[in-house]
């Protein structure tokens, strides 16, 4: 669902200015054809690590997210897919440098222009899906979008004035999806949200994701679902607190020389494994 950041839990950690790195090596650091630079990145992260219970499972991320792009965040279950989402979006303590719209995570500057679907079912159950939508537009104020259109892209049509509490698990997901596109943002970061969906409503969905990039909106989007790789721009694999590679879906497939997403990141996997053993 979409976290309005009105009241994020923690405020970020303290930068480290001492430790200086090179700006990641993206396409939003390079210049046009014609020589002119382009658009400055939403999001610009360089040496992220986080802390949690004395143990550090972010380890020195670098990170760089272009205007209206599309970049799916790949890896299994507890490798900080949603500890990153999380720093990004203002609610986790951080060392290193983060900077979305140019600001600090949820800082004044950026809450409303950034919205944030978490995994789990984080809307009024008692309320309608309407209802729900409608609040959330409320909370958006004039950026809003259109709550009618929002119902009908995520496809809630049918059941859209029944209490959430009546919902399947597919279609509370949706609700959650609304509430976050219903704000219209600048940046929007989503944490597996077709998980449990069918698969006409994944591609209606992903169609919508599109769209909404066309339109200048940056997405980042985690997801275990390797396929879904192809429908990002870009995708970065991460594993154990660190990223393994950032690339797109094709190039992987040509790199490795495996027929699915799936067995291209075993293989990435596999390899990364062989070489630290051998550096140990």
């Amino acid at each position: 669902m979409m976290k309005n950041r009105q009241a994020s839990a923690n405020s970020p950690g303290p930068h480290d200015p001492g430790h200086r790195r090179p700006a990641p090596h993206t396409a939003a650091s390079q210049h046009s054809s014609g020589g002119e630079p382009t658009a400055s990145p939403v999001v610009e992260v360089r040496d992220l690590r986080v802390t949690r219970g004395g143990k550090e499972i972010l380890h020195g991320l670098d990170l760089s997210l272009t205007p209206g792009s599309v970049t799916g965040l790949l890896g299994p279950s507890g490798c900080g897919k949603t500890t990153l989402m999380r720093t990004l979006v203002g609610v986790q303590r951080y060392r290193g440098s983060v900077s979305v719209l140019g600001s600090r995570p949820g800082s004044p500057a950026v809450r409303a222009r950034v919205s944030y679907m978490v995994q789990g079912l984080a809307v009024y159950r008692d309320l309608t899906g309407r209802q729900n939508i409608s609040y959330f537009a409320r909370i958006a104020g004039e950026r809003a979008r259109n709550v009618e259109e929002v119902v009908a892209d995520v496809g809630l049509g049918d059941v859209i004035d029944r209490p959430v509490s009546s919902y399947s698990g597919g279609e509370a997901s949706r609700v959650n999806l609304a509430c976050a596109l219903v704000a219209n943002p600048e940046l929007l970061v989503m944490d597996e949200p077709t998980v449990g969906l069918d698969p006409v409503t994944r591609e209606e969905l992903w169609r919508t994701f599109r769209a909404m990039a066309e339109g200048g909106t940056t997405i980042l989007v985690s997801s275990h679902v390797m396929d879904e790789a192809f429908r990002c721009d870009q995708v970065l694999l991460m594993r154990e607190g660190r990223f393994l590679a950032t690339t797109t879906a094709a190039e992987l497939l040509t790199q490795t020389g495996k027929p699915t997403v799936d067995a291209a990141f075993l293989a990435i996997i596999t390899g990364t494994d062989t070489l630290t053993k051998a550096a140990s």
